[in-house]
This record gives C-alpha cells, sequence and structure tokens, in this order.
C-alpha cells in the first residue's frame, strides 16, 4: 500500500512540474496577432511585434520536411530586413547577421500562416540549419528536435537550447529587426533553459 502511495505522490508531482513548465512557455511566447492595417509612417522602426499572422504566397507548401535556404539580409544603421515575400515562398529560410569576431545565424519560417523569427544555433552540436518539419524544427546536425510554434525542445541531445524569438514589424514588403533585438535572441539561445 506504501508504494501505491509513493506512486501516487511522483505522479501528481511530475504533473505539477509539467503544468508549471506549461504555463511558463505560455506566458514567455508571444501569441500570433492579426496583422494591423499598414501605417502611414514609412519608418521601418514601426512598433514591433512577433509572430504576426500573414497571408502566405501563392506557392504551396511543399511535401515533407522543408530545408532551409539561404537569403540575404538587408542591413541599415541598427535594423536588418529580409523580404516578406522570399519568406513566405520559400516557406523556411535562414539568414546570418555580423557580429564582432563572428556571424550570428536566423531562422524565418513560416508555420500556420503565421511568420516565425527565431536563432539559428544549436550549441552542443554547433548545428546552424533546421528542417521545417510539419509543427517541428530538426536540426540539420544532431536530429534534436524544438517545437516551431514555441521555440522549445522536444527530444535529442540539444533538447535544453530553446530558440528564442526575434521581434520584428512589417514595413514596406520586408520583416524588419532590430539588431539589439536578435543578439539578444541569439545570446539566450546560446544558453540551456529559458531567458
Amino acid at each position: 500500500m506504501d508504494r501505491k502511495i509513493a506512486m501516487a505522490i511522483v505522479l501528481l508531482s511530475l504533473i505539477a512540474i509539467l503544468s508549471a513548465c506549461t504555463a511558463q512557455s505560455a506566458a514567455t511566447e508571444p501569441k500570433p496577432i492579426a496583422p494591423a492595417s499598414p501605417a502611414p509612417s514609412t519608418s521601418p522602426t514601426a512598433s514591433t511585434t512577433t509572430p504576426q499572422a500573414q497571408t502566405p504566397a501563392a506557392a504551396p507548401k511543399p511535401a515533407g520536411p522543408i530545408k532551409a535556404k539561404e537569403i540575404t539580409p538587408s542591413v541599415s544603421n541598427d535594423t536588418v530586413s529580409i523580404p516578406l515575400k522570399e519568406v513566405q515562398e520559400n516557406w523556411n529560410n535562414h539568414f546570418l547577421v555580423d557580429a564582432p569576431g563572428s556571424k550570428m545565424g536566423f531562422m524565418a519560417y513560416v508555420l500556420d500562416n503565421v511568420i516565425y523569427i527565431r536563432a539559428s544555433i544549436c550549441p552542443p552540436c554547433r548545428g546552424k540549419t533546421y528542417a521545417l518539419d510539419g509543427n517541428t524544427l530538426v536540426c540539420d546536425v544532431c536530429a534534436t528536435t524544438f517545437s516551431a510554434n514555441t521555440g522549445i525542445g522536444i527530444a535529442g541531445a540539444c533538447v535544453n537550447y530553446p530558440k528564442a524569438s526575434v521581434p520584428y514589424a512589417v514595413a514596406e514588403g520586408n520583416l524588419v529587426m532590430k539588431i539589439n533585438d536578435l543578439t539578444t535572441a541569439y545570446q539566450n539561445t546560446l544558453k540551456p533553459g529559458l531567458p
């Protein structure tokens, strides 16, 4: 009888831990929002939000895992931009941003009509790109899987390194990000656990 009670206590403890983790994840990851009407301002530094609901381009979503396609960002002062149309048509993209002494990698992908931008690095295995496979991101080096909705690890060797999201704005047909936000997301992804 004591063993059954002990097992029940362990089971209830696990449920409580999982509930707390789910609540923390929901609190830290922004929810998709409907796009606002374009602002009359031409400033690419309008309010930033992530992720944002978008209408994907006419390109149909490929079947099976979608490998990341390399795209080149535009950098101007403290902002980085990538073409919205290219992100929508490719479905899964990878781009690099210069940092002192190195380059930082990022991914931009479409999932359920929402565009996500995340840091793209797997510190333990040194993976830099991810395939988009349904609702998961799969590291091209170690095959660790991450939730494409939240960036949180699901299974694999590098599961403790969630992929931090990057806030962005849509301006003049581009996804526009601040270099400080990109750097913060990249640095947070280099550390185990959520910030």
